[in-house]
């Protein structure tokens, strides 16, 4: 900071942006984390716009408070745990796998692209080793579906959607997943209810279907990769992003 005109100097800018398109929150420290998260927030409040702001990744990349929010919103999403101790996190095992012989999955809280996500059932060993769990647990009820969906939400519409389908129980684009367009009416609708309920510009929205016809929403993504839904898509969702984003600071 500064104790010039503006309170926050960016190198090779004479002046604060107009806007701010948020691509990324690189990983480090919480301490990094964390001041890269309230650089956003001191933006937005010197009037800058910040596309999406800190508020909407703060309520998106930690898994466990999407789960919540969307669950005090009504929103059909697979029961989760989360906890700092490993002995917690057996016992959620011992109850769900063991005695009720459902199977769970475990995540990183931060993490994109499932890389770290697994399964566990009573093949499996209880709990991963450390590398992606960080000092904490969190245990996902697990939907069994042959395919999940993505759905691109923008200003509470939908931009693409699209159907993915793995070679296993993980189905990720990034994992080698094939995808194809969709136009269902209830996948949609569900996605845009999740979008308003975490109160977000612009997102990824993933659902999956049950056995038994019910939709979930998994996750809500606030920096979604739109690689894929690109693939199988006609709509130019980079040109689409960049002139909505525009079309706000003109």
């Amino acid at each position: 900071m500064s104790s010039g005109k503006s309170p926050i100097q960016i190198p090779y800018f004479n002046a604060l942006p107009k806007a701010v398109f948020v691509r990324g929150i690189a990983g480090g420290t919480l301490q990094q984390i964390t001041t890269r998260l309230n650089i956003l927030h001191m933006l937005k409040a010197l009037g800058v716009f910040v596309y999406n702001d800190g508020k909407a990744i703060e309520r998106t990349v930690d898994k466990a408070m999407t789960s919540f929010l969307l669950h005090q919103a009504g929103i059909a999403t697979p029961r989760s745990w989360v906890c700092e101790s490993r002995n917690l996190a057996h016992k959620v095992i011992a109850d769900e796998v063991v005695q009720l012989q459902n199977k769970l999955v475990i995540k990183p809280l931060f993490g994109s692209q499932g890389q770290g996500v697994r399964m566990i059932d009573a093949q499996q060993p209880p709990l991963p080793k450390d590398t992606f769990v960080d000092g904490v647990f969190y245990l996902q009820q697990f939907i069994d579906s042959p395919h999940d969906y993505r759905v691109f939400v923008l200003n509470n519409q939908v931009v693409a959607a699209m159907r993915r389908t793995g070679e296993g129980w993980l189905h990720n684009v990034a994992q080698g997943a094939q995808c194809e367009s969709i136009n269902d009416a209830d996948v949609l609708a569900i996605a845009l209810e999740a979008a308003a309920a975490l109160d977000i510009g612009y997102c990824g929205v993933d659902v999956i279907r049950d056995k038994e016809g019910k939709l979930w929403v998994l996750e809500v993504n606030s920096i979604p990769a739109w690689r894929g839904l690109q693939a199988i898509s006609q709509v130019n969702i980079a040109q689409t992003l960049v002139d909505d984003f525009l079309s706000k600071i003109e």
